[in-house]
């Protein structure tokens, strides 16, 4: 079983993997690492079950994993699975979710 698999966000937090920057133009010119800016978006992979209210039920997530969001510029915390990079946040720190 994969580590993905196994890693269970608790509470409202969302494993997030951010896109990839673009490295080239559309008409094909390289695009320096350094030009190429921090990625703002990313995909859901897993999230927790939701917040505990204060009557013991658990807060709905906003999102579900699959899902496209934009992500704000700080925060999160950095987690490496099977030498790959993922965002934990929490729900609420999630800027928008992107329709397909």
């Amino acid at each position: 079983m994969s580590a993905l698999k196994r890693f269970a966000p608790l509470f409202d937090r969302v494993l997030v993997q951010r896109l990839n920057a673009e490295s080239t133009t559309k008409g094909g010119i390289l695009i320096p690492e350094k030009a190429q800016g921090k990625v703002h978006e990313g995909v859901v992979r897993a999230v927790g079950p939701g917040a505990l209210r204060d009557d013991g039920s658990r807060a709905p997530m906003s999102v579900n994993a699959g899902d496209h969001v934009y992500l704000p510029e700080y925060g999160g915390t950095k987690v490496t699975l099977e030498e790959e990079e993922f965002t934990l946040f929490r729900d609420a720190d999630l800027l928008a979710k992107i329709a397909d």
